[in-house]
């Protein structure tokens, strides 16, 4: 090979280089950005289902208010039976 075809490929092989250091750059940067997208994902999902259970204790509690206030009403006669 002569000294133009080395220097050309190695020109090549260099900007092959290149554009390969900024595909893993790139590449590192993504993965960054979806772990940060999963952690959020994963706050949200705790989050929800903590609203869930609050939905259910409340629930319950409104239940069990329910029936106390129709207790008081059959004990004052004020149910409509």
């Amino acid at each position: 090979m002569n000294e133009r075809t080395e220097n050309l490929l190695l020109g090549h092989l260099k900007r092959i280089q290149h554009e390969l250091a900024a595909a893993h750059d790139r590449d590192a940067d993504i993965l960054a950005r979806l772990a940060s997208i999963e952690s959020a994902l994963a706050r949200v999902v705790r989050d929800g289902a903590s609203n869930f259970a609050e939905i259910i204790q409340d629930r319950h509690l409104l239940e069990r208010l329910q029936t106390r206030i129709e207790r008081i009403e059959r004990r004052l006669e004020l149910a409509d039976e």
